[in-house]
């Protein structure tokens, strides 16, 4: 096998990772994507459909505002599951203090990384001499992380909750690039003859990531050797999304009840969308949990709705949404939740299995 060949077969997952980002800088499209998962799998039992419900320490993700909801002085609350057939790893950690009760306002810190860890770099796995030496493969990861906080108070004389969300971004490729952002999310929520609904914008100014790049000769060498493209210092731009939620919950006896309905609204031209376009797209969520006795919870939802274009035949779409299905048990201050993402029509090897536990901390007094 000749060298050429050689390095554009070992350098493979590197110059992806390279090339994906500069595709990414030529447009504001599909930015900080890691942000869209969403964190708890009590929420992802509901595919997200929580904005207007939401009642704990992941509000400080889902919408802000629901923050002030929250009942015990303290909230801590984890999550891990992996993605893509266990290829990436999805980790979460939220911490909720409520500051001023007689306010009712509260504060949150929420910590989100997602990363591929164990990546080959065989960028000198091949010597100028075309030698082989294995003793020059190294590891790296890449990995996105997000550090928010929040702030929710509650006008109780209206019956309205509002928050808002700082957040910073922080990109990386190993030792090759890094970049970061800084955006802000606004949310609000309303309860009125026993419905609830809510509001929530993302990236409300816009989210500019800054990438920079530090590669040394040699390997631009071999970037430009097997024809990719050398990266350079860029910027990726989040376009503001919105979310418009409407739920009713409610107990009869011993069972408890929410249903809820989500619209994302997005301005990054998602085509694949049931209505979308060049500049637009809706995506709806639905979501419904039913509770036993406030100890045990079976939770489903809808979403990821899609017109799947035909590889044979551009001119026909089929149709796609993808299910989700989660379970809740409440053991007093411990709540463990479990989801099943990624079910029904979408290849086993996508399926993902989601763990959150959160912990309350009740006062003294």
């Amino acid at each position: 096998m000749k060298l050429h060949h050689w390095k554009t077969m070992l350098c493979t997952v590197v110059l992806t990772s390279f090339s994906f980002i500069n595709l990414q800088a030529q447009a504001p499209k599909f930015v900080n994507e890691f942000l869209n998962i969403g964190v708890g799998a009590d929420a992802h039992g509901m595919f997200g459909s929580v904005a207007a419900t939401v009642d704990n320490v992941t509000a400080g993700y889902w919408n802000p505002a629901g923050l002030t909801q929250i009942k015990n002085p303290l909230e801590v609350s984890a999550m891990h599951s992996s993605w893509f057939g266990g290829i990436a790893n999805y980790d979460y950690f939220g911490a909720a203090k409520v500051l001023n009760e007689r306010n009712k306002t509260v504060g949150a810190l929420t910590v989100i990384r997602m990363g591929i860890d164990g990546i080959p770099n065989t960028l000198s796995l091949v010597g100028p001499d075309g030698s082989i030496n294995y003793d020059n493969v190294t590891e790296f990861s890449t990995a996105d992380y997000a550090v928010m906080l929040s702030l929710g108070k509650r006008l109780e004389a209206l019956n309205l909750s509002y928050g808002v969300t700082a957040k910073v971004i922080n990109r990386r490729i190993g030792p090759f690039g890094s970049a970061w952002g800084f955006g802000f999310d606004a949310g609000l929520q309303y309860e009125v003859a026993g419905f609830s609904f809510g509001l929530m914008a993302r990236d409300v100014t816009t989210t500019v990531n800054a990438w920079s790049f530090n590669l040394s000769p040699e390997n631009e060498a071999i970037f430009l050797a097997t024809g990719n493209d050398v990266p350079i210092s860029s910027t990726e731009i989040a376009l503001p999304k919105l979310v418009l939620a409407a739920a009713k919950k409610g107990e009869s006896g011993s069972l408890s009840y929410i249903v809820e309905a989500d619209l994302r609204f997005s301005t990054d031209g998602t085509r694949a969308g049931i209505i979308s376009s060049d500049r637009f797209a809706l995506d709806p969520t639905f979501g419904v949990e039913v509770g036993y006795n406030k100890l045990a919870y079976l939770r489903f939802g809808l979403g990821n709705f899609q017109n799947i274009l035909n590889e044979v035949n551009s001119t026909q779409t089929s149709f796609s949404l993808q299910p989700n299905i989660g379970l809740g048990i409440n053991l007093g201050r411990l709540h463990i939740d479990y989801a099943l993402g990624n079910i029904g029509t979408v290849a086993e090897a996508l399926i993902s299995h989601i763990f959150s536990v959160k912990l309350d901390f009740q006062s003294k007094y």
